[in-house]
């Protein structure tokens, strides 16, 4: 499957090459320079977003917020030269589904964005088991009382693994490894950040925490 990708990255030079090491895969990149070229396209979305927090106009942060109120479940990955800590965090609370401080090999890159497209293929069937909610994989989207629910891409990740691990005890590192895989380099607190918007966004649903362990969601 060719997968389109937005690459926003000032540095032309880094753009250049990024941009080549996504097309080896076979994917289709539009590349741009700047925020204000890029945030023309947020109505005609990809099926990913790379952006680089500092640009000389409108920042990445800015352009994130842009881009999940229109398509709140496009993956998004931020790379940034800038405060690794600050940025992962403020990242992370505004939806982006992983974060690359630079400098990095482009091979890392290529890697984390597989990572994430094959995590959005992997499953196109129907999940209905999460009552009171009703979730639709092909369409991604979850819905209460048919209205649906304004989710970032990682958020609905991790209620569809609950949904197909009902009763059970995920420990933080198995819901680590499955949201956002195996090669993720940062600290298990992310899960529970992710635990509390999803507990806020679906107040209905039963996620217990398992004390020392993880978190388990409860069948109605």
């Amino acid at each position: 499957m060719s997968y389109k990708i937005y690459l926003v990255e000032d540095d032309e030079n880094l753009n250049l090459v990024l941009s080549s090491y996504l097309k080896k895969e076979g994917w289709d990149v539009s590349s741009f320079l700047n925020g204000e070229d890029a945030e023309k396209m947020i109505n005609t979305p990809p099926d990913l977003w790379i952006l680089d927090i500092m640009l000389p106009d409108i920042d990445g942060y800015q352009l994130i917020k842009e881009i999940k109120s229109i398509t709140p479940n496009i993956p998004v990955i931020f790379i940034s030269a800038r405060d690794q800590d600050i940025d992962r965090v403020v990242g992370l609370e505004l939806g982006s589904d992983d974060y690359l401080p630079k400098p990095f090999l482009p091979r890392e890159l290529v890697i984390r964005v597989k990572n994430i497209l094959d995590r959005l293929n992997t499953n196109n069937s129907s999940v209905s088991n999460l009552q009171p909610y009703n979730i639709n994989e092909s369409s991604r989207i979850v819905k209460y009382k048919e209205e649906a629910i304004d989710l970032t891409s990682k958020e609905y990740e991790l209620v569809v693994y609950f949904a197909k691990n009902p009763g059970i005890a995920l420990s933080r590192e198995q819901i680590l490894n499955t949201i956002w895989g195996d090669d993720y380099f940062g600290s298990d607190r992310v899960v529970d950040d992710l635990v509390r918007r999803v507990r806020k966004k679906l107040p209905e649903l039963d996620i217990e925490t398992v004390y020392g362990y993880g978190y388990r969601v409860n069948k109605r």
